[in-house]
């Protein structure tokens, strides 16, 4: 077993695999991010405190801004157009915010934080309601202020339509007293504080104008300078947050006066000249929606973000799973590590659910970037709800990846300088980012659930069964899985009382639920198959097929009983499952080391990480021990021996 490619054939089968897993554009979409994490602003330094991981999370934001300003050194063509609006374009571009999410995420999460929050939220979402030209961005767009985005409260979290933070229109100033009436309406979490510099924030306000609520909008509001909140605006640092370091605050106003331009118009609501506000839109919850319209992106950053720390984090582990060796079974001397099925299966099955992952955030991308230019309001929707269903069973996914892969890899893991527990803290802060998992996804489930058919059908027999080498029976078998569920949802939410709309949602909500996690199965699967059925015949199409197979087996084994009631599986199949699985597992666990090749991850980024090489046993060496002051001896003899071989 090696970590390297080593023929054109097996080099030639990873460039496929790389443009399935990032895209046929590859070179030019996530180019510029690739060579901008191997620079040296962004190599893994020796900065222990706090403090300066926060310090080190905004210079790096700085040579990032840089970056998009001035270019990298070089004459490659990144794809991605820089100069003075070089941070403007990016706001403006999803596909690049994806990748910088991707690439950035396994570098350094708290980076990845501050610039998904002034690029997209706040950056994105004045490009959106103003459009380019009406007010002067130059100031952030050379990062002489950062921004920040402020919604979530206290007292209100996935509830936005509630928050209670007042913008009072003054007639007679012809501006917004923004106001925090009591505790629970002090803003959550948004990196407030001076570190980084002066600061700008998008503000979520309840637009009151003379006595009237008009909904929630947002309001460009200066916070702080380079040293202290301005005057008004109280700014206090929560306690820390496990993991990488961000200037969470809670943040409040009191009677802060900003002019009438602050607020974000669009048709969604104005105030014109004569003080009078206007609308477009009747509804005050979808007024709110187009105001935080940018939620969307930041969802689809999350799903980007997590996929991309999954991808590091399994390549360290295949890569240490090859270089560390254990005493074999009597007589076999050391052997890899990976060379045992109960350290390699479960890689091998993490290899499958991180290509699952990949290939289902680039479905949602896609889906969500061709609606957006579709007049078709359902198709809108339908691709806003596939990116929420993306966002949350990517990020749980991620998190039960890194967590598998950090135990492969022992203590050693659980060290700081090897990257793994920074990850693990960062993912958790997606799966919580641009609404908590479980709440978008019980929004998705009552969506599709009341979009079924009439509740209470049968459901109908599966016919023949197929056969279990074949991913179009497998997709079939997850579409049941799906139909299944929902099927279950919708006859619970039957016989639940009518009249209280609780109790009939409590009732169905856990099928629902399950659904939901279906649809992102088969989701993946379908995307799975749909790229295997691009590649030309050969290496890379037969081991896309089997990880396929793989990861439909496993998710289909988890209803397998469902299965076989209602007749899409014979008991024959459902017992052929495990064994199924298994010969696959045999099948891809030599092939681990290209298929993390196919990740295209800069050796700069490897080298980082001390476990990902060969030699990984010198990072911890000492130049004043005794083996160097004498020589070593017998034991260190048989050490420099194991490494040759």
């Amino acid at each position: 077993m090696t970590a390297t490619i080593d023929s054109p054939f097996t080099e030639r089968s990873t460039e496929l695999l790389t443009a399935v897993l990032l895209g046929e554009d590859h070179h030019r979409e996530h180019g510029f991010w690739r060579r901008l994490i191997a620079t040296e602003p962004f190599r893994r330094p020796d900065r222990p405190t706090t403090g300066q991981r926060l310090r080190l999370a905004y210079d790096r934001l700085r040579a990032l801004n840089d970056g998009l300003v001035h270019g990298l050194d070089g004459d490659v063509d990144d794809g991605l157009a820089t100069g003075p609006d070089g941070g403007a374009r990016l706001a403006a571009d999803p596909r690049a915010l994806a990748a910088l999410h991707e690439w950035l995420g396994p570098v350094d999460p708290a980076l990845t934080t501050v610039a998904g929050i002034h690029y997209n939220l706040f950056l994105g979402s004045l490009l959106d309601h103003d459009g380019p030209g009406r007010r002067d961005l130059s100031d952030f767009l050379r990062l002489r202020s950062t921004g920040t985005f402020l919604c979530t409260e206290v007292a209100h979290g996935n509830d936005a339509a509630a928050i209670e933070t007042i913008a009072r229109y003054d007639r007679a100033r012809d501006g917004f007293v923004l106001h925090t009436p009591h505790a629970g309406a002090q803003k959550f979490m948004p990196n407030t504080s001076p570190a980084g510099g002066p600061k700008a924030g998008l503000v979520a306000a309840r637009l009151l104008v003379d006595g009237a609520d008009h909904g929630v909008f947002l309001f460009l509001v200066p916070l702080t300078d380079a040293e202290r909140p301005l005057p008004g605006v109280r700014v206090r640092r929560l306690p820390a947050r496990m993991g990488s370091p961000v200037d969470h605050c809670l943040t409040s106003f009191e009677r802060v006066l900003v002019g009438r331009d602050a607020l974000l118009a669009g048709d969604h609501g104005r105030i014109g000249d004569d003080g009078v506000f206007s609308s477009a839109i009747g509804n005050r919850r979808r007024r709110l929606l187009a105001s935080i319209g940018r939620v969307t992106a930041g969802k689809i950053s999350m799903s980007a973000c997590a996929v991309g720390s999954a991808r590091a984090t399994l390549a360290v582990a295949v890569r240490y799973g090859v270089h560390r060796h254990v005493s074999g079974p009597r007589g076999t001397g050391q052997v890899p590590v990976m060379a045992h099925r109960s350290h390699h299966g479960p890689l091998v099955r993490a290899m499958a659910t991180v290509f699952a992952m990949s290939l289902l955030h680039r479905r949602a991308l896609d889906h969500w970037e061709a609606a957006r230019g579709d007049a078709a309001e359902t198709c809108r929707e339908d691709a806003e709800r596939l990116v929420a269903v993306a966002k949350g069973w990517i990020t749980w996914q991620a998190r039960s990846v890194i967590v598998e892969c950090r135990e492969r890899c022992g203590a050693q893991a659980l060290l700081e300088n090897n990257g793994m527990s920074a990850l693990l803290t960062g993912v958790e802060g997606a799966i919580t980012a641009e609404g908590d998992n479980l709440a978008i996804h019980a929004k998705a489930a009552a969506e599709m659930l009341l979009a079924a058919e009439p509740a209470g059908r049968a459901v109908p027999s599966g016919g023949e069964p197929g056969e279990l080498s074949d991913p179009r029976f497998l997709v079939g078998l997850l579409a049941a899985l799906e139909r299944i569920w929902f099927d279950r949802a919708g006859r619970r939410m039957g016989s639940a009382p009518h009249g209280d709309p609780l109790a009939r949602w409590n009732a169905a909500s856990g099928p629902a639920l399950r659904g939901v996690e279906a649809h992102a199965h088969r989701q993946a699967a379908e995307a799975f198959t749909d790229a295997a059925q691009r590649l030309p015949q050969g290496r890379a199409r037969e081991q896309l097929t089997w990880l396929q197979r793989l990861f439909a087996l496993d998710r289909i084994a988890l209803g397998s009983g469902d299965l076989l009631a209602a007749g899409y599986m014979t008991p024959h199949q459902v017992r052929e499952l495990p064994d199924a699985a298994d010969r696959l597992i045999a099948a891809l666990v030599d092939r681990l080391p290209e298929l993390a090749d196919a990740f295209a991850l800069p050796a700069e980024l490897l080298a980082d990480w001390p476990i990902a090489g060969e030699g990984y046993v010198d990072a911890y060496d000492d130049p004043e021990a005794a083996w160097h002051r004498n020589g070593g001896g017998d034991l260190a003899t048989v050490a420099a021996e194991r490494r040759e071989r």
